[in-house]
């Protein structure tokens, strides 16, 4: 099962650490990253692979949202079908 995790806010040493270290821990795998700072913001969009994780996709959720709140930044993330049905032209 493969998520999108966006992560905005303003720039700062330790953000991709963070994030990649708390998705490290419940083994969900990084799939496909991008990330760039516009005008000192801080984007990045991820898409991690959830299969061999024991967590929820909804607790992974939350404790994203902790996270974020404990970096100063924005994250979210959803399933790709979602994402995918969202963005479609």
């Amino acid at each position: 099962m493969n998520a999108i995790i966006t992560v905005v806010g303003t720039d700062r040493v330790g953000i991709i650490a963070r994030v990649s270290a708390f998705l490290a821990e419940r083994n969900i795998n990084i799939e496909d990253i991008s990330q760039t700072i516009l005008s000192g913001n801080f984007v990045m969009m991820m898409m991690v692979n959830l299969s061999s994780s024991a967590s929820a996709l909804e607790t992974v959720k939350k404790d994203l949202d902790r996270l974020g709140e404990t970096l100063g930044v924005s994250v979210s993330m959803m399933h790709e079908t979602v994402f995918s049905a969202m963005h479609r032209i």
